[in-house]
């Protein structure tokens, strides 16, 4: 399995931007869909995920209400659209994946195949 992240870039505060993550390969084995970021000087966090099979979503509470995870089968794509950004929302974020669903889907260690990375960045 494969992920390409892409979307960041440069927005100011109370902006949006939305991520797409590509998934390519054995695809169908990644019923865990997820979204973390990692600021400068700070330990990856999670931000949000899908479970695909579901196709329900849990989400940070510092994102809850801002953000929203979206996919679409036919491009095997993931989206994370990010609404009302602030400057904390900065960071590069990454895309994750593994076969099966867990209940400890908040934690880095759990997944198999991440993504490139793509800098978000909001000025205020």
């Amino acid at each position: 399995v494969q992920l390409q992240a892409s979307g960041g870039g440069l927005v100011q505060a109370g902006g949006s931007l939305t991520l797409s993550c590509a998934v390519s390969g054995r695809t169908l084995r990644t019923d865990a869909m997820v979204w973390f970021r990692q600021a400068p000087g700070k330990e990856r966090e999670f931000v949000g995920a899908l479970r695909r099979n579901m196709g329900t979503t849990y989400y940070a509470d510092s994102v809850k209400g801002r953000f929203t995870i979206s996919r679409d089968n036919a491009k095997n794509t993931v989206y994370l659209q990010m609404n009302n950004l602030r400057s904390e929302d900065t960071a590069v974020y990454y895309c994750a994946a593994r076969m099966h669903w867990i209940t400890d889907y908040r934690a880095a260690r759990h997944y198999d195949w991440w993504g490139q990375g793509t800098q978000v960045t909001v000025s205020s």
